[in-house]
């Protein structure tokens, strides 16, 4: 299991416009991957779940990522949801 962190930059947040880009880019991926903020986990495959986090700009997220490719997942998934500026 590889973790990494990333802080919402995006003044929106994730709002379901890049929730649903976020859920297509981790489909590249084998690994399970999950992102957490402080109380709620989410898979990252499912827009809805992850837009139960309410994550708001300075919100800090944990990817978590397991399986084969888990490293590479979580790293870029993480970048990804840091590069988010709408």
């Amino acid at each position: 299991m590889t973790t990494c962190k990333a802080i919402v930059n995006s003044p929106s947040g994730i709002h379901a416009r890049p929730a649903s880009e976020l859920v297509n880019f981790t489909k590249q991926f084998t690994s399970k991957i999950f992102i957490c903020n402080d109380t709620k986990k989410a898979a990252a495959g499912s827009i809805i779940m992850i837009l139960t986090l309410g994550a708001k700009k300075g919100t800090e997220l944990t990817v978590t990522a397991e399986g084969v490719d888990e490293a590479q997942a979580a790293k870029a998934v993480a970048e990804f949801i840091e590069g988010i500026t709408e």
